[in-house]
């Protein structure tokens, strides 16, 4: 009897595991490679991780006076501290079924909508996260216009993954709704589920593999809802002066002291982001997202803004240093419309993002609580029996975290 209730359960957790891998469409393509820093048996680091940083260096011109730079390490922190799960009862009978038909019942709808909710929660984060958007709002990519499908979002989405030096190493992802889809597949349907790529297709809402990234059909994308009167005004903007690189707010951005909200993105005049390394201008405007607000309309924003130093991320049209004068009463022109809500597609390299779960502790025995793990996804199947109600009960469990630790590595499309 031990047996084979160890390998019911054992089978529960597996199958379980097997849906949540095919369900999670965006989870499944960005970066989990962080998982066994939180196994939970010797663990030492408890709920948080420090991802480092890569350094970031200036180049020295001329051959004889040396210029040291320090070494400045920094990085991230991950918590790893949400619990999900979700909880069925059934009768004991109902574990003699077949685990196609016991799947097909139980574990299928209760993985849908496990999975379904942490994958919208994530790819939400993942958007408002990210600064980078191309796009004309109100216009969905593909539209026909002269006979021919624009799709012109996508190439300069690319563009933008590659100012941020995202590798080009196959590693790339685009998530776009159905509808979404339904305009761009127009203008690009000759590379959609071609032949040799129909093996590849093990993920839900899989569609094609191109020269730019896989493409994914989500319903989850995530929609940015313009407030009344963030778009279509004139915004005095400023450096806060106690402040210095990497730790600035804009101040006192709104005359009618509405903080727009997070998530909304827009650039700032004259404000143009530089290359990485050369630090010369891309040509652009510095995209920037809304990542908090507080009182009196003062946010912070991502990127993080460096004015100077290996690190400097904005310049002038010309490639010249700003100062932090420079941002007082300069106009900022939010995406899209006041008022108006735009779906947002995302493309996006594998490791602009990171998914870590951690193994939740085995409860009672191995008899009655299971723990595997598939491809970063650890779960945890706990079942117990009620004998008030002559039921066996069963809750699946997950502990995740989530953090957007290269943004300059992803995109927004805008609808």
């Amino acid at each position: 009897m031990a047996t084979n209730t160890l390998l019911t359960i054992d089978m529960i957790t597996r199958e379980a595991l097997r849906i949540a891998h095919e369900k999670a469409t965006f989870i499944g393509t960005i970066n989990r490679s962080y998982d066994d820093q939180f196994a939970k048996t010797g663990a030492k680091i408890g709920d948080t991780l420090r991802i480092r940083n890569p350094n970031q260096y200036t180049r020295r011109q001329g051959s004889r006076v040396m210029s040291v730079q320090d070494q400045k390490e920094t990085s991230q922190t991950l918590t790893v501290a949400t619990q999900d799960g979700v909880d069925m009862g059934f009768y004991g009978s109902e574990l003699a079924l077949k685990l196609d038909d016991f799947s097909e019942r139980y574990i299928e709808p209760a993985m849908a909508g496990l999975v379904s909710a942490i994958d919208g929660d994530m790819i939400a984060q993942a958007t408002k996260d990210t600064y980078n958007w191309v796009g004309t709002p109100g216009t969905i990519p593909g539209t026909v216009t002269s006979g021919f499908s624009d799709t012109t979002a996508l190439g300069l989405a690319r563009a933008k993954l590659n100012q941020g030096l995202a590798p080009k190493d196959g590693n790339r992802s685009l998530q776009m709704d159905s509808v979404t889809m339904a305009s761009v597949s127009n203008g690009i349907k000759g590379l959609f589920l071609p032949q040799a790529e129909i093996e590849r297709a093990f993920r839900e809402g899989y569609i094609a593999h191109t020269a730019m990234c896989d493409i994914y059909e989500n319903e989850r994308t995530w929609t940015l809802t313009n407030i009344a009167d963030v778009v279509g005004t004139t915004d005095a903007t400023g450096l806060g002066t106690a402040n210095a690189d990497g730790s600035y707010s804009l101040v006192d951005i709104h005359t009618t002291v509405v903080s727009p909200p997070v998530g909304a993105s827009f650039t700032i005049a004259g404000v143009y982001a530089c290359h990485p390394e050369t630090k010369q201008s891309t040509g652009a405007l510095q995209n920037f997202v809304v990542t908090t607000t507080s009182a009196g309309g003062a946010i912070t924003v991502s990127p993080t803004i460096y004015l100077s130093g290996a690190k400097q991320n904005v310049c002038t049209s010309a490639s010249v240093a700003l100062v932090a004068a420079d941002f007082n009463s300069k106009t900022l022109t939010f995406e899209g419309n006041a008022s108006t809500s735009y779906r947002q597609s995302l493309m996006y390299h594998k490791d602009a993002f990171t998914f870590v779960t951690a193994d939740l502790p085995i409860m009672e025995n191995e008899l009655k609580c299971v723990r595997r793990n598939q491809d970063g996804i650890s779960l945890r199947v706990w079942q117990g029996s009620d004998i008030t109600n002559d039921q066996m009960l069963m809750r699946i469990d997950i502990l995740y975290g989530f953090k957007t630790i290269r943004p300059a590595w992803s995109c927004r499309i805008t609808n």
